[in-house]
């Protein structure tokens, strides 16, 4: 079955929790075993080590109870802060930050340095010392353990306050947006080159046409697209994607079509399953508009009745402005041909119109009795229209208007009518704004 093929399991197994801590209990075993094997002789050491000697390795089995006994209760009480700071994440942003937060590669390092610490006391704890044995390795070992516990003692004065650091508001934002922005230039990067190119109309199919139909069910967040180019190209074919990166499909649901003369092999369209990228929830690193989606989260949440926090809302709206407008100056391809000019694959790219009503509807929704960010959101569109062409201009104007809309039929008062006239045109911007408020 595809579920347990080597690549997809690889896959599984780097992107999930496990796999740093993994590979560094990996590393501990590896330290473990080399200072429990029979060791050369000492007599190279210099004389300073040799007098670190311990009279008695083996009586220092006390010693290493009660070090495993501290290492257990750090842990227990580092994952009992954990489990509060994400139940408070959650209420306060978003559910979909928490398994980003335990997921964060700098905690899973601490993590991995936990386990690890844990399993080389365990192993020196099991194997007893043999008095025919140097006692100079056994003592270097049981020194190493106090080192590698005092190591974990400062990782948890950092896991502390990285925990209390990633949970303030500001933090949330900024790391959101970053880890954004670099998903966005990591795909720019990535499809650098002359076989990358963009289509503003999909090519039209042509007969005979095959569909493929995904192995199981899940988020498609991104393909291995070269290596489906080359797969087209030895089946001298056009793979046409029919979904966009980041949708559930089900199990069996026909996610491509293949124009071909010719019917795929079975073995063919298992390769072509195994070049899907498919992750559990959203993953910012593979698609960045789910890094901007998050942050709406993040604000729609924010002027929720229970936290009532426009401010923070606000910070979110500035974050998604920058986002858009960068969007905007970007270049995505949407086929990508093969060393002869060829076009192998297809896909399906989202509208600029469709993301900045995906994206600002939802605040303008749970804003709309709040001046600020009403105000917030003109002029979020103000500056996106001094990068806009005349096409994504068109769709900055109409969410415009809809604003000065909300504006005009929530604000009643003569107080807040003059105070949004003074702010209808100021700064820059290429949209058609009326001087007033009256005046619509």
């Amino acid at each position: 079955m595809l579920l347990f093929h080597p690549v997809m399991l690889f896959k599984r197994f780097a992107s999930s929790i496990a796999y740093l801590p993994t590979l560094a209990a990996l590393f501990y075993a590896l330290i473990g075993l080399l200072a429990l094997i029979p060791p050369v002789s000492s007599n190279f050491l210099p004389a300073i080590i040799k007098e670190l000697s311990l009279e008695d390795p083996g009586g220092a089995q006390a010693l290493l109870a009660a070090l495993l006994g501290g290492m257990i209760s750090l842990v227990v009480f580092s994952f009992s802060m954990v489990m509060s700071v994400l139940s408070q994440t959650g209420a306060n942003f978003s559910h979909k930050l928490v398994f980003g937060l335990i997921s964060a590669r700098r905690h899973q390092l601490v993590l991995g340095h936990y386990l690890g610490t844990i399993l080389f006391i365990l192993m020196l704890l099991i194997v007893p010392y043999s008095p025919d044995v140097d006692r100079i390795w056994r003592s270097l070992a049981v020194y190493t353990a106090c080192v590698m516990v005092l190591h974990c003692l400062s990782l948890f004065v950092y896991f502390i306050h990285s925990v209390s650091q990633s949970i303030q508001i500001d933090a949330v934002i900024t790391g959101l947006h970053a880890d954004t922005l670099s998903s966005m230039k990591l795909r720019q990067d990535y499809e650098k080159g002359d076989q990358w190119q963009y289509q503003p109309s999909p090519p039209p199919l042509r007969a005979p046409c095959h569909e493929l139909h995904v192995g199981e069910a899940g988020y498609i967040q991104n393909t291995d697209l070269p290596a489906m180019a080359k797969l087209a190209e030895r089946v001298g074919g056009v793979i046409h994607l029919d979904f966009q990166f980041g949708d559930y499909v089900l199990k069996g649901q026909p996610i491509a079509r293949l124009e071909c003369d010719h019917a795929p092999s079975e073995e063919w369209r298992e390769s072509f399953l195994t070049t899907l990228i498919q992750l559990e929830g959203e993953s910012v690193a593979e698609r960045f508009t789910h890094g901007m989606t998050q942050l709406m989260e993040i604000a729609i949440k924010a002027l929720s009745p229970g936290i009532n926090d426009p401010g923070s809302a606000r910070l979110c709206l500035h974050r998604i402005t920058d986002l858009l407008s960068r969007h905007l100056n970007s270049n995505q391809a949407n086929r990508l041909q093969d060393s002869h000019g060829e076009v192998r694959v297809c896909w399906q790219l989202e509208p600029f119109d469709s993301l900045l009503h995906r994206l600002l509807t939802p605040i303008l929704h749970y804003g709309i009795e709040d001046q600020s960010i009403l105000l917030g959101l003109l002029k979020a569109m103000k500056s996106l229209s001094l990068t806009a062409g005349p096409h994504h201009l068109t769709a900055i104007q109409q969410f415009a208007d809809r604003v000065v809309e909300c504006l005009d039929r929530h604000s009643e008062h003569a107080l807040d009518r003059a105070f949004v006239n003074q702010r209808l045109n100021r700064g820059y911007h290429r949209l058609n704004l009326p001087r007033s408020l009256d005046e619509r």
